[in-house]
This record gives C-alpha cells, sequence and structure tokens, in this order.
C-alpha cells in the first residue's frame, strides 16, 4: 500500500449517489408543495431529472457550490418536463424545488 495515495479521489460523484441527491430533492420539492405524486410519477421524473443531471454533469461539477446557479439550470432545463408529468404549474414547481434545495 503507497502511503501517499488519497484514501478518495474527489472527483465526479457515483452514478449511485447523484440517483439518491435526484430523488432526495424530488422529495422535498413535493414536501413543499403539499401535494401527492403517485410512485409511478415520482420514477418518471426521477429518470428525467437523472438523466439531465448525467448529460450535464461536468457543468454541475463545477458549479457546485453556487445553489442560485444551479437551481437557475433547474428551471431553465428540467422544470418543464416534470411539471408537464405531474400535472402542476410550472412557476409553483420552480418556486418549491428552489426552497427545497437552497437557491
Amino acid at each position: 500500500m503507497k502511503a501517499n495515495t488519497p484514501k478518495h479521489t474527489a472527483g465526479y460523484p457515483s452514478a449511485r449517489k447523484i440517483r439518491r441527491a435526484c430523488s432526495n430533492e424530488l422529495y422535498r420539492t413535493i414536501k413543499r408543495m403539499k401535494i401527492w405524486v403517485s410512485k409511478d410519477k415520482i420514477d418518471q421524473a426521477e429518470a428525467v431529472y437523472f438523466k439531465k443531471v448525467i448529460l450535464n454533469l461536468k457543468w454541475i461539477v463545477e458549479n457546485e457550490s453556487n445553489r442560485k446557479v444551479q437551481s437557475d439550470w433547474w428551471d431553465e432545463n428540467v422544470s418543464a418536463e416534470i411539471a408537464e408529468l405531474w400535472e402542476v404549474d410550472r412557476d409553483q414547481l420552480c418556486a418549491a424545488f428552489r426552497e427545497a434545495y437552497g437557491g
């Protein structure tokens, strides 16, 4: 075992970590909106959100300390599909996400 080898590499998060984060963020958003969403629609929204995060992972990691910019990205790139899927008002969804995410 090498003495200078770092135990954990600071790079991109694992797919599991990203999927869990997406799931938690959507759960908090639903709670802030005080609505009920079926498990099937939550799963579909998580898949949409996860895919968009993976496709933009480099940018997201570069801006990981700026939640406002990430919330803006979410508003522009993710919210429309999820609002349509959940049949909710997009502006309310964006506001709930921003409140839940801290941006």
